[in-house]
């Protein structure tokens, strides 16, 4: 195997002057593993610093990728380089330093996050002769006028500041509306243009394709198509390699990508951008499980870049951020918001309401639903989002509101149309009689999209109906009178903006078992208003839910900032993240104890004075293939501890790989689902 500087060289060649070595990152998954090697370069070979090489470890031939060459070496004995699969530099120091970062940072190893960094190689796209671009001249784009940053107090100064090649780092919040200061994407455009002024190269990154497709449109219309390159999981290997080439060529300035283009080795990087940071397809699902908006933090740290944090609602990560000083606001006055923002009011929140309809604070959908959709129907679409998909989301018991279960294997209930079959197995349920009180008949206490639909059709017979789901996903409607149901983030735009939305069992995303559900409803919400004409134009937003909702509250109030605030305050009461740094410790119960007592034990040898509150363990679904019940325990310290927490974190976990101990232990730091 090659060389540890840390360890003992047992075997190989002999250390001779006048040779070269290079220290490779090798793919082996081990965290005991988890530091460079040194291997010697034989005399005839070509090889870069960040290039990819093949070298013998333990026996067999391991991918590994160069990460500098000294003509010196620890050791007396080293092994040389297996094979140089290509001399292309695809990792730069620059990157390299982040990786090794964000590794630290999740506790997690280097080579995990080198797999989000680099994209698979693709041999013939790599030999081909790159096309010459276009890139626009920076004094073009110096009149740009200021757009959706207008409205924003401050908005021309960050701008400005961009433009002199200063590095601000704001947190924006458009304005909720389908016009010109709700225009998000225009406005990354505009940053990344000033950005381009002063000579730099901007990184954008969205939470999926659609977003993707709609900011990579408004950047090329201000650069032209050459200069803005999109990296994304969801193009073909030949394709995101040729883009990634391309960026780690200096031959776009503009990229603009989804979770994995935080990596992007953008040449003078000025500007990293980052929309709706509360979306959870910006977390990493795979090891060690990093999420776009610390990467981004971490890397405008490193490299001294100006940081766009921008959404209609605000985390409380975010607010974080603002109340430490690391960002700045860019937020429009609510004197100005309200006039430029659609009306927002709730169902059923005055007396006249109740008087017409004794049933309104409890239906579905009540009489003022359908007094919204008839007006805005006479205008052109209207929106209306339901929580969950399909008919009949869930079933119970017509008398006493047993969950309605599978004869066969227990599993819940759920109806499409007139068949009722099990959620778990697809068995059709013929008979049923409620285990609790012997009833037959059942109800649907949550209804989806599907059913929604077909209720509203019948209401309105004439009107085209169109779903937006699951896999029936639409991407935008015409300005035709139509009412579009649609899930959160499924919802497609309507050209012109849609003249009204009607937000139903709003009291489903606020009720759910989640410490980020609150937030997550109100980003939801938001998203959806931005999709609607503004009010001076006819636009209103209804949503179905109780008055008195503190969710719902905050929701017609449009105050994003103060709610974060809020919520920023209540975890810091409750000593949970941001506020505090959580390493959450999954597995088997034994493994799961045993990492907790030595990290534990690691603590209060290095931090006498400062107790870790440890939370758990608690029974959690493992993987499907486990074969003992997982636990989760959580370990808790103050923020400022918390880069002391994952070292130890990451030393108990080397220490249990070298001694081969049974059994699988997970690590989150920081999950997003508590």
């Amino acid at each position: 195997m090659g060389m540890s500087r840390t360890e003992p060289a047992l075997i190989g060649i002999p250390h001779a002057s006048g040779r070269r070595y290079a220290e490779v990152a090798v793919d082996v998954g081990l965290a005991h593993l988890d530091h460079p090697f040194d291997y010697l370069v034989p005399d005839d070979t070509e090889v870069s610093i960040g290039c990819r090489v093949k070298v013998r470890f333990a026996g067999r031939l391991c991918d590994a990728v160069v990460l500098s060459i000294r003509d010196h070496t620890d050791h007396d004995r080293v092994q040389p380089l297996a094979k140089v699969v290509s001399t292309e530099a695809v990792l730069t120091p620059t990157i390299a330093g982040l990786v090794r970062a964000v590794a630290d940072h999740w506790a997690g190893g280097f080579t995990d996050v080198l797999r989000l960094a680099v994209p698979p190689r693709h041999a013939t796209t790599e030999k081909a002769k790159p096309r010459e671009r276009a890139l626009p001249d920076a004094d073009e784009l110096r009149e740009l006028p200021a757009g959706p940053f207008a409205s924003a107090a401050g908005g021309s100064g960050f701008l400005d500041a961009l433009a002199q090649g200063d590095s601000p780092r704001a947190a924006w919040q458009p304005v909720p509306v389908d016009a010109e200061p709700g225009d998000w994407a225009a406005g990354f455009a505009r940053a990344a243009a000033a950005t381009w002024v002063s000579g730099r190269g901007s990184l954008c990154i969205v939470p999926d394709v659609t977003d993707l497709e709609r900011v990579a449109a408004a950047c090329r219309e201000v650069f032209g198509k050459d200069a803005v390159v999109t990296l994304s999981a969801d193009m073909g290997p030949s394709a995101r390699y040729r883009s990634f080439l391309a960026v780690l060529r200096g031959q776009a300035p503009v990229v603009v990508g989804t979770r994995a283009a935080a990596f992007a080795p953008v040449r003078d990087l000025g500007l990293v951008a980052l929309w709706d940071d509360g979306d959870d397809l910006l977390a990493e699902p795979r090891a060690p499980y990093p999420h776009v908006r610390e990467v981004l933090a971490l890397r405008a740290s490193r490299e001294s870049t100006a940081v766009l944090f921008a959404s209609h609602a605000r985390t409380a990560e975010v607010a974080d951020l603002v109340a430490r000083d690391w960002l700045r606001d860019l937020v429009t006055p609510r004197t100005v918001a309200r006039p430029l923002s659609p009306v927002v009011r709730i169902a059923a929140d005055h007396d006249r309401a109740q008087d017409r309809d004794a049933a309104a604070h409890s239906a579905r959908l009540p009489h003022d639903v359908f007094t919204v959709m008839r007006a805005g129907l006479a205008q052109g679409p209207v929106l209306v989002q339901v929580p969950r998909a399909g008919y009949l989301a869930s079933l119970v018991c017509q008398h006493c509101r047993e969950p309605v279960r599978c004869p066969q294997c227990s599993g819940p209930a759920r109806a499409d149309r007139s068949r009722v079959t099990c959620s778990w197995a697809g068995h059709p349920i013929n008979s049923w009689r409620c285990a609790e009180c012997g009833g037959t008949r059942w109800r649907a206490p949550v209804v989806g999209a599907i059913r929604t639909a077909e209720e509203l059709g019948k209401a309105f017979p004439l009107v085209p109906i169109r779903r937006s789901s699951g896999d029936r996903i639409l991407t935008e409607v015409n300005d035709e009178p139509a009412l579009v149901v649609a899930t959160p983030g499924a919802e497609p735009r309507a050209c012109g903006g849609y003249a009204a939305a009607v937000l139903l069992d709003t009291v489903l995303l606020v009720q759910r078992p989640e410490l980020r559900a609150r937030e997550e409803a109100l980003r939801r919400w938001w998203n959806a208003t931005a999709l609607v004409r503004p009010g001076a134009e006819g636009g209103t937003v209804m949503a179905v839910g109780p008055a008195d909702s503190s969710a719902l509250q905050a929701f017609v109030r449009m105050d994003p900032v103060g709610t974060a605030e809020r919520e920023l305050d209540e975890r810091r009461q409750a000593l949970l993240p941001p506020a505090s740094r959580m390493v959450a410790i999954e597995g088997p119960e034994q493994p799961v104890g045993d990492v907790v007592r030595a990290v534990v034990a690691a603590w209060r040898k290095k931090e006498p004075d400062t107790e870790p509150l440890t939370l758990g363990p608690g029974p959690i679904d493992g993987p499907a293939h486990a074969e003992e019940p997982w636990v989760r325990t959580s370990i808790l310290v103050p923020a400022r501890l918390g880069a002391t927490l994952t070292t130890q974190v990451r030393a108990v976990m080397a220490t249990r790989s070298a001694h081969k101990h049974p059994g699988t232990v997970r690590i989150r730091v920081d999950p997003r689902v508590i």
